[in-house]
């Protein structure tokens, strides 16, 4: 019964539809009516929906967007970590770069001694490298009193060397000393060290003779009587010069010329003074020794001339007397034979 209803009504639509088309075809005026009546009803219906389609349509779409707009973010983060990463690698190779061509201008600059590159892997406790340990050790031909030179001068000496380390104490050391000299006049000093002092990046200047010449400014070089440090290396440049108390010596103060607060590189000079001094006397005792043996050589050579020359005049002078004897044995025959002729 339901379904007999449900066709009817279905087919009465149906008919209304055709109707209705019919007329709207025929005459469209008869519907203009019924258009505005459905408009009024329907248009508030259809703006309201499409505002609630596109209210939802934006969400959507800002939804998306955010979407895609967060995900693009995380992909600029990793990709910003990573330039940082990448920023960072490159300016600590620059740095690297920077020290290992000061070391490379330091190592051309004293090209007379040999020398052996090492990295600074470990220092004592303080905020500056006094006490300082490198990679390299006897295996890589490093010995206990070998000079140790970065960022532009001395830094200090080897004291101690195991087979892959070496142990260096630092001319800033409390118990460092080194004899050196103003490189312009050649005048006499020694650096002391002092870690208090240097926190005012200096160290003690001291035993300049009176009448020295040291000036504020002056490049300060190891000297030549060092037992230990070989000479010409670059120390410092001196600084307040002045005349003590006792008015027998001057004193100031010295600017080292290594940054004991970041070592990273150095260069470990692999001759050793004592041995080079042993070769220079060796070698000065050498020539000594070959001017004699000179001087000697030439005196049996000058004697042995005269004895030929010696030797030679004898033989003419006694070739001489042989021929006056023969001639002297025949007179003598002759006569004889004249004795016994008659």
């Amino acid at each position: 019964m339901e379904s007999k209803r449900s066709k009817y009504i279905l087919i009465g639509l149906s008919v209304f539809c055709i109707l209705l088309i019919g007329i709207s075809s025929v005459n469209d005026g008869f519907l203009t009516p019924v258009r505005n009546g459905v408009g009024y009803v329907l248009t508030p219906i259809q703006s309201g929906i499409n505002r609630a389609g596109s209210a939802v349509y934006e969400k959507i779409r800002n939804y998306s967007s955010l979407q895609e707009a967060l995900q693009e973010n995380e992909e600029l983060k990793t990709r910003v970590d990573e330039l940082s990463e990448e920023n960072g690698r490159l300016q600590q190779e620059q740095f690297e770069l920077d020290r290992l061509r000061e070391l490379y201008g330091l190592d051309q600059e004293y090209m007379q001694y040999s020398k052996v590159g090492a990295r600074v892997i470990a220092k004592d406790s303080g905020d500056w490298f006094h006490i300082f340990r490198i990679d390299k050790g006897s295996e890589d031909g490093i010995r206990e009193d070998m000079n140790v030179i970065a960022g532009g001068g001395l830094v200090g000496i080897v004291t101690d060397v195991g087979a892959n380390y070496a142990t260096v104490r630092s001319i800033i050391d409390d118990s460092s000393e080194v004899y050196a000299m103003a490189m312009q006049s050649g005048s006499g000093c020694v650096v002391e060290g002092d870690l208090t002092l240097y926190r005012e990046g200096r160290l003690r200047l001291t035993h300049i003779a009176q009448d020295g010449d040291v000036k504020d400014g002056d490049r300060i070089v190891t000297s030549n009587i060092s037992s230990r440090f070989l000479p010409g290396l670059l120390i410092g440049y001196a600084a307040d010069i002045s005349v003590d108390s006792s008015r027998v010596t001057k004193s100031g103060y010295l600017i080292p010329a290594a940054q004991f607060d970041t070592l990273q590189e150095v260069l470990v000079i692999t001759d050793l003074k004592s041995e080079m001094s042993e070769k220079d006397a060796s070698d000065s005792a050498g020539s000594e020794t070959s001017g004699g043996e000179t001087a000697e050589t030439s005196a049996p050579s000058g004697g042995e001339t005269e004895t030929a020359e010696e030797g030679t005049a004898a033989p003419e002078e006694g070739s001489s007397g042989a021929g006056e004897g023969t001639d002297g044995e025949t007179v003598s025959e002759e006569t004889q034979e004249g004795e016994e002729n008659p």
